[in-house]
């Protein structure tokens, strides 16, 4: 369960919080640790702007080894038909980012978002 404000979408509202259930898609990058930046600035300048337009999107994280260059993207979506209704626009961006950054795409896997905690 998500643990947000503000969401309406299969939402329980318990005391102030609201849950609801949410899906993730994890990508897998690996490429050269002196390029991490670079990746970073493709999926910031580029692939951010694309998935905020898409129904459903909810957020984005970036994970990154400096030591191995190994580049995970997260994507969250506020319903599984959501993030199914993206594959094609998520393999495109994945296929531009290895393209311009010269990474290889190692695994994409999907989620069932079981918890999500974050301090403001």
């Amino acid at each position: 369960m998500l643990d947000v404000e503000g969401i309406t979408s299969r939402a329980l509202q318990v005391g102030e919080r609201r849950y609801a259930t949410m899906h993730a898609r994890m990508s897998t990058l690996e490429g050269s640790p002196d390029e991490m930046d670079e990746g970073l600035r493709e999926v910031r300048e580029h692939v951010l702007p694309i998935l905020r337009q898409q129904d459903g999107f909810k957020g984005f994280i970036a994970l990154g080894s400096r030591q191995s260059g190994e580049l995970i993207g997260i994507t969250f979506w506020e319903s599984e038909q959501a993030m199914e209704a993206s594959e094609e626009v998520g393999a495109r961006t994945r296929s531009e980012t290895t393209e311009a950054t010269g990474e290889a795409v190692e695994d994409v896997e999907r989620y069932e978002v079981g918890l999500f905690e974050m301090s403001t």
